[in-house]
């Protein structure tokens, strides 16, 4: 391959495993082949209906009414939710992303998006720019949805500034066999880079698609998902410089270049 058509397509001749699947999973697939890529697009996670989903359907009742000022989405499962039970977030209700791939996600299936932390994309980043983003108001009325597993550091910290929140659990994260060619594919070493975009996935990779050959690199979408990578026993070589997709795939292209 001349040094030229590397430089065109720096992901030529690269398979890169995609682990989600939906609108957001179709985006990067595309973007991987506008650099030369095959993506194998494996969904390794998935949702199942909270415990209590009448909660969930009275919360987003209330939320279609209006009723609330701000509706938080913390990860891109959040927004399958709401797509699934056809939410309604009327103009009067602000929507926060906790980071650019939960803000695509939403806006690959027709939500607006008002907020995304510019800093750092977490619930803490989001939390240390809300006063901002908000104008100093006080006593919001807001929604959080959550995984059951997650952590209610945006419902608490949201809280204690004086804001009225209704913490919802709307799913719960379950694992998606991935299929046995996909995984002989990873173990044989055919497989160049896996995208791991959040601790689920990071599970899952581990579980299913383990031990991962030492030529494949594990990209991370950011510090946290990389740590909790390494804690299921992964080797994460790249971390994405920003939490997003695209930042992502920039990472994987840098890598690509370097080893040309």
């Amino acid at each position: 391959m001349t040094e030229a058509r590397i430089a065109e397509k720096p992901l030529a001749g690269w398979r890169v495993l995609v682990p989600r699947g939906g609108p957001w999973g179709d985006t990067v697939a595309a973007d991987l082949r506008a650099q030369g890529a095959q993506p194998v697009i494996a969904p390794m996670i998935n949702f199942a209906p909270a415990a209590d989903a009448g909660t969930v359907t009275r919360a987003l009742e209330r939320l279609a009414a209006g009723e609330y000022d701000w509706v938080t989405a913390t990860s891109a499962t959040t927004v399958d939710v709401l797509q699934s039970y056809r939410a309604v977030i009327p103009a009067t209700t602000r929507v926060a992303a906790v980071g650019e791939t939960t803000a695509a996600a939403l806006a690959a299936v027709g939500y607006r998006v008002d907020f995304v932390p510019a800093e750092e994309n977490s619930a803490k980043g989001l939390l240390a720019e809300w006063r901002e983003a908000t104008g100093g108001a006080e006593g919001l009325r807001v929604l959080t949805l959550r995984s059951e597993i997650a952590k209610p550091t945006l419902t608490n910290g949201l809280t204690d500034m004086g804001h009225i929140v209704d913490a919802v659990v709307a799913y719960r994260t379950v694992g998606v066999p991935v299929d046995e060619k996909i995984v002989a594919d990873v173990r044989s070493g055919s497989v160049n880079a896996i995208l791991v975009t959040s601790g689920s996935v990071a599970e899952q990779v581990a579980a299913q698609l383990g031990p991962i050959p030492e030529g494949t690199l594990i990209a991370a979408i950011g510090p946290q998902t990389a740590s909790d990578a390494r804690s299921y026993g992964l080797d994460v070589n790249l971390i994405a410089a920003e939490r997003s997709a695209d930042s992502l795939i920039d990472a994987v292209v840098h890598a690509a270049r370097f080893d040309a």
